[in-house]
């Protein structure tokens, strides 16, 4: 049976059955055992649903917390970066007031949760970045040859732009694009506010991405990737980078952008052993 707590902080909890708590008017769903706290980030077009395996995978060894980004279900229409950072860190602060916590991320999760992490170093113990790497890197945008440019450019203004137009228009622009990707997620869910990072990306939307920072993580790293795609979010310089650092390791697996849920088996395996030995 899960409950609502809204207003004080967790007790101290070694086991979660299902516990919701609201944190500045953003849902944050725990469930598991133990000492260790994984807040999991998700992207586009996706809700806190996207890692339910992976809960069912982790939660016998820690407690996993999630929630649907601030706008992808409601609230606001977009979230600043700054905003993001701010809320991401009170909700750590919620989740694990004495111990840093492990981010798991994946696509836009990944992008808000690194820059988060580089603000607030001392509240992250270790990252899982899924399919995300150096995003914002020259390494990166060398790599894409024109088609590659072109192809990222289109899908990302064409969000960018149903986002704009919202209502029933942007939301049939929004599951036209997911369908054309292949993306996993139930078209039912999918709308088109979701898609304002694109417009944050694009238009300047909330600010936009002016005071993100190059991507430098001081805490042990696994990045997990899709090898089946066709075009990389991240560089060479980037999987030498990760794959060369004490204490982290780089994965790929056969598979297209939703790792998690194209290869749950493997990437579970991964996760568990790099988190903690394979146990």
């Amino acid at each position: 049976m899960s409950q609502e707590r809204s207003s004080s902080d967790i007790e101290p909890v070694r086991t979660i059955t299902e516990l919701c708590i609201d944190v500045n008017g953003t849902e944050v769903w725990l469930q598991g055992q133990g000492d260790e706290v994984i807040l999991m980030l998700h992207g586009w077009p996706d809700t806190r649903a996207l890692w339910d395996g992976t809960v069912a995978a982790l939660q016998d060894r820690a407690i996993c917390a999630r929630l649907t980004l601030p706008g992808f279900e409601s609230g606001p229409s977009a979230t600043s970066l700054d905003d993001m950072c701010q809320l991401l860190r009170q909700i750590v602060d919620r989740i694990s007031p004495d111990k840093p916590v492990t981010l798991m991320l994946h696509d836009w999760g990944c992008i808000f949760g690194y820059q988060f992490t580089m603000r607030h170093a001392e509240r992250v113990a270790r990252v899982v970045a899924v399919d995300v790497g150096d995003h914002n890197s020259g390494a990166l945008l060398r790599s894409w040859g024109t088609k590659e440019k072109l192809s990222v450019m289109g899908y990302q203004v064409w969000l960018a732009l149903a986002w704009k137009i919202g209502g029933s228009l942007g939301t049939r622009m929004t599951r036209a694009m997911a369908r054309w990707l292949r993306c996993p997620t139930d078209p039912a869910t999918i709308t088109h506010k979701m898609n304002y990072p694109y417009a944050m990306q694009w238009f300047g939307t909330a600010g936009g991405f002016k005071g993100a920072a190059q991507i430098q993580l001081p805490m042990p790293l696994l990045f997990v990737y899709g090898e089946r795609k066709p075009f990389m979010f991240h560089s060479a310089k980037w999987l030498e980078k990760v794959a060369t650092t004490h204490g982290s390791a780089v994965q790929g697996l056969p598979c297209g952008h939703w790792v998690m849920i194209s290869r749950p088996e493997a990437f579970h395996a991964r996760v568990r052993e790099w988190l903690w030995g394979g146990v």
